[in-house]
This record gives structure tokens, C-alpha cells and sequence, in this order.
């Protein structure tokens, strides 16, 4: 028979795993097949695709016009063998990108990439954009179309918003899986985006989902940094967090991003 844990109480404070019993020398069957089933939705999490019909869809109806772009990664083994094509667009997706409009006033470039968890996007994505753009709209930032980028990373963010003509740029992109998180999304911002800008130049807002840091908890902060961003016109570690206590509901704030 388990045993129980004299520590099962902490369990109420974290979705860690600790304190969960014991059964001879093992682990009871019920908390064995639970890890289980965390490293399978893991691993599926990062083999899973972007759902493209859902999130244009869901971008048409918040009035948001996007543009369907790629990576130099050809297929999802490349992309995680070969981290630097994802950062690197493709030819046919820079000429796409050509091919748009330069807007009349340098706009906030919007960008949706699968990066390790495409479920991240598929769910989160569409209900922080949802609780950002009335931000983005009372600061008056005008916004290119949104990119939606496959087999992407991070720094795919650099290239599409240099090529927007864009004053700053923001990809939300699927973060690595974790064995308590497998959707968890991440934000990442930069200042005066283009080709060649290593980590130090990216804020980034992480954990954004329902258990984690909910969305206009995220929303106000991605505010906060996009105006301190522009009025110091500046990013990365250079940028500091300084926005007062009691905003956020938990996730955290960083200043590097996930190449």
C-alpha cells in the first residue's frame, strides 16, 4: 500500500513534483503514469504544428491582417537539428515580406512562431492579443501585418520586423516544454529589429498561460516594457523592469531570449 507523504500540503503551492508518496521502493502507480503522461505531452509539444486555420481566423476577428511566412528549416527534425535556419527566413518568405507595403509610420511588427511548443500558440496566442491590442491601440502604435512563422525561432523576430520597416518588434512564440508546462508561451520584444542582434538585445515576458501568468497580467506588462521600450528607445539589458509591485500574478520578466 502507498504511503502517504507527511509533505502533501506543500503540494498546494506549486505544480512541482514533490511529495508524492510512496509505494515500497517506488513510486505509486498513479504518480508513475502522471510523469509518464508529462513526458509524452512534452515531447508531443514539440512536434506539434502551428494550427493555421485558427489562428488567422482568430486574427481576422480582432481586425488584424497577417502574412503566412517560413523559416530556412525545411521540415521539424531540420529545425530542431539546426537551430540557426530557424532563425533565418526562407527566400519565398522574403520576398513575401518585399512584396508588403512599407506603412506611412514605422509600425510595431507582430509576430506568431511555433518555436518548441506550437500549442502554446495555438491556445495563448489569440487570448493575450486579444487583451494587448486595446493597449497597443491607446499608445497609438501602429501594427504591420502579423507574421505567422513556421519552424521559427526567437531571433526570426529580427529579419521580419527589419523588413517591415518596424520601430520595435514582438514574437510570441512556443517555449521549451516542461514536464509541469508543455504550453507555455513566451513574449519576446526588441528594440529597432534587424539581422545580426544576439540575446542581450530582447526583453522577454515567459510563462504566459492560465496557470502561469495570466493573460492581461501579461498584457499590462508587455505595455509597460513597449513604453519604456519606446521612450528610451532601447531593449535587452539595457531596459530595466521597473514597473511597480502587484501587477503580476505570477510567470517573470527576463532580459535574454531563446535563440
Amino acid at each position: 500500500m502507498a504511503e502517504p507523504d507527511p509533505w502533501l500540503w506543500l503540494r498546494q503551492f506549486t505544480p512541482a513534483r514533490l511529495a508524492l508518496g510512496r509505494s515500497g521502493a517506488g513510486l505509486p502507480t498513479a504518480q508513475w503514469l502522471a510523469f509518464q503522461l508529462a513526458q509524452a505531452e512534452a515531447r508531443d509539444a514539440v512536434g506539434a504544428a502551428l494550427d493555421l486555420p485558427h489562428l488567422q481566423q482568430g486574427l481576422a476577428s480582432l481586425g488584424l491582417p497577417w502574412l503566412a511566412l517560413g523559416s530556412l528549416a525545411t521540415s521539424r527534425e531540420q529545425y530542431l537539428l539546426r537551430p540557426d535556419l530557424g532563425r533565418q527566413l526562407s527566400a519565398a518568405s522574403q520576398a513575401s515580406l518585399a512584396a508588403v507595403a512599407p506603412p506611412p509610420v514605422p509600425p510595431l511588427a507582430l509576430v506568431l512562431a511555433d518555436g518548441l511548443s506550437a500549442e502554446a500558440v495555438n491556445r495563448h496566442a489569440l487570448p493575450l492579443l486579444a487583451q494587448l491590442r486595446p493597449h497597443l491601440q491607446a499608445a497609438g502604435w501602429p501594427l504591420a501585418p502579423v507574421a505567422l512563422v513556421q519552424q521559427g525561432r526567437v531571433a526570426v523576430g529580427d529579419p521580419i520586423g527589419h523588413g517591415l520597416g518596424a520601430t520595435a518588434v514582438l514574437v510570441l512564440i512556443g517555449e521549451r516544454p516542461g514536464l509541469s508546462a508543455p504550453h507555455s508561451l513566451g513574449a519576446y520584444l526588441t528594440w529597432q529589429p534587424r539581422p545580426g542582434l544576439t540575446d542581450e538585445a530582447r526583453n522577454c515576458v515567459s510563462n504566459i498561460r492560465p496557470e502561469g501568468l495570466p493573460y492581461p497580467a501579461a498584457a499590462d506588462k508587455l505595455r509597460y516594457l513597449l513604453g519604456e521600450m519606446r521612450r528610451l528607445q532601447l531593449s535587452g539589458v539595457q531596459l530595466k523592469d521597473e514597473q511597480p509591485p502587484g501587477h503580476l500574478g505570477g510567470g517573470e520578466a527576463c532580459s535574454i531570449g531563446l535563440s
